[in-house]
């Protein structure tokens, strides 16, 4: 008889999902879904409101990657002004956003993925967290949290908050570097090179013991897209749109502002999140993969040192097409951490940094404004329309997580198909599905711009859709 497997909440992630499993006779997985059930509704309560408002506006989206949108909403505010702000204020800016790549990638991989990496998928729930982490490797995980720290003190030195910056306004940033302030990053920069390597060093004796589950674990082709420089380096502020297909050929390299002439969002009935994709390839042949592995698949090359020989570790793994597994999020977003304090090493000792020419003055000329930024999780947009007087008529954001709602979905059932198979159903599968989402590292708060709680339910239903078990986590 079938069945089916509802988990509820999924843990160990920002927002609210569930995942429900529809077994066959069999017992095996004939269906799976992840249905992300918050409702999205920034977009429409923003709408009156004055666009040099949004970027302390929609910064509110979201705690763990609020940086993100405040600089995404500042680019595209420098839009609807019509200018570019001084080059101090950019590199400012791309140095805020370093700050919030280390600490939301540092966060991820020890706090929410690490204790399924390190402490096993089968390991007791009770003590599968960071809690259970700090017991068995205590000076790892301070380590990690020193990491995590450096990337808030980035932002909250600049920003004066960790959460929440008032930084970025139109045209420029609030305020100018001080020397004691760059110095104090300087100072901190070496130790967290060490701590970044000590990570990747981690993944990869894991990634050794665990050859076939790097392999088999949600691992299926897509295309990638990424932000890349003129020479298709990776890059995380500003830069065009490359997508690659799985054999990374190159498919597109376009501006990120026309982004509408090149992606569209699909609907589906059973998830408030959109399913975007890329318009000339279609539905389903379209869709694609953001974040840490699509931007190491689209670029060629990162131009920090460091991170370089990491990147070319990387794509051995690939031999010459992309890297396909979900689990290879983790180690990329471990390269993309130490690039990014490589970077912000290279930002800080810019003379330009220190500069006081760190805002243009203008009123707007233009009637709409598009920003785009590689997120932690991956490329968001945001569009604003607005009138004579720059109030806002209508808005589009396109977030991260968006973009890989169909890869998430994919990956719950690849990983559902090969671990579940009868009853009872252990609790480790179940876990494993919950991990081939926290892979991604989702934001729904982000990506549907909800306010609630964060349950997490999975349900089993038959072949005849009956409810056959569920699990609920509030």
């Amino acid at each position: 008889m079938s069945k089916t497997i509802t988990i509820e909440p999924v843990t160990r992630i920002e927002g609210h999902a569930k995942v429900t499993l529809r077994l066959d006779d069999a017992g095996n997985v004939a269906r799976a879904r992840l249905h992300v059930n918050e409702f999205r509704g920034f977009e429409k309560f923003c709408e009156g409101r004055m666009f040099y408002e949004m970027p302390l506006i929609t910064e509110r989206i979201c705690g763990i990657c609020p940086v993100s949108h405040h600089l995404v909403s500042a680019k595209a505010c420098d839009e609807i002004l019509g200018i570019e702000p001084p080059r101090p204020a950019r590199l400012l800016r791309e140095l805020m956003h370093m700050g919030q790549i280390i600490q939301s990638h540092s966060m991820h991989f020890f706090e929410l993925a690490g204790p399924d990496l390190i402490l096993g998928f089968d390991a007791d729930p009770s003590i599968r967290n960071v809690a259970g982490l700090y017991e068995a490797n205590r000076g790892l995980t301070l380590k990690a949290i020193a990491l995590r720290k450096y990337g808030q003190e980035i932002i909250e030195r600049l920003g004066e908050r960790r959460i929440h910056p008032e930084f970025a306004v139109p045209g420029g940033v609030t305020r100018a570097l001080s020397v004691g302030n760059r110095d104090a990053m300087l100072a901190g920069v070496e130790t967290m090179i060490g701590h970044a390597q000590e990570g990747l060093a981690i993944m990869k004796s894991w990634m050794e013991e665990h050859a076939e589950d790097m392999d088999v674990f949600a691992s299926f082709p897509s295309n990638y897209l990424g932000m890349v420089s003129e020479d298709n380096a990776v890059t995380l502020y500003e830069g065009a749109l490359r997508m690659v297909d799985p054999q990374r050929h190159p498919l597109e390299r376009f501006d990120g502002h026309q982004y509408l002439d090149h992606i569209a969002e699909r609907v589906e009935d059973w998830s408030y999140l959109k399913f975007p994709y890329h318009r000339k390839l279609g539905w389903p042949g379209g869709v694609y993969r953001v974040g840490p592995l699509g931007r190491l698949n689209t670029a060629e090359k990162i131009s920090t040192p460091l991170a370089q020989k990491e990147f070319e570790l990387f794509h051995r793994l690939g031999k010459g097409k992309t890297v396909e597994g979900s689990l290879y999020y983790h180690q990329a977003r471990l390269i993309e951490n130490l690039y990014a304090i490589e970077r912000a090493h290279q930002l800080l000792e810019e003379p330009d940094i220190l500069s006081t020419d760190i805002r243009t003055i203008a009123r707007p000329s233009k009637r709409e404004g598009v920003g785009v930024i590689e997120a932690p999780r991956g490329t968001l947009w945001h569009h604003y329309w607005v009138d004579e007087q720059g109030r806002l008529e209508k808005i589009n954001l396109i977030v991260a997580t968006g973009n890989n709602n169909y890869a998430m979905s994919r990956a719950v059932e690849e990983v559902a198909r090969h671990y579940v198979h009868g009853e009872p159903v252990k609790e480790g599968a179940l876990n494993r599905i919950e991990a081939a989402i926290r892979a991604y590292d989702p934001c729904l708060s982000c990506s549907t711009h909800a306010v609630g709680q964060m349950p997490l339910l999975v349900q089993v239903l038959g072949p005849d859709g009956s409810l056959l078990c569920q699990v609920a986590r509030t």
